[in-house]
C-alpha cells in the first residue's frame, strides 16, 4: 500500500488516525476497534466491510 495515501487515510467514522500492521491486509482503527480491509492494495474504508477486533487483539 502507498505510504502516502496511508498519510492521508483516516477512520470514516471518528476521523482518527489508521495503524497498518506488517503483514496484515487491514488498516486498524485503535479508538473505534475496526479493523478495515485492503484489498488488492484497495483500503475498503466502509464500515459495514470493517471486522470488529476481539478484546484480546493486541492493537500496536
Amino acid at each position: 500500500m502507498d505510504p502516502k495515501l496511508l498519510e492521508i487515510l483516516v477512520c470514516p467514522l471518528c476521523k482518527g488516525p489508521l495503524i497498518k500492521k506488517a503483514g496484515k491486509d487491514e488498516l486498524i482503527c485503535a479508538p473505534c476497534r475496526l479493523a478495515y480491509p485492503i484489498r488488492e492494495d484497495i483500503p475498503v474504508m466502509l464500515q459495514q466491510e470493517a471486522r470488529e477486533l476481539s478484546a484480546d487483539e493486541e492493537i500496536k
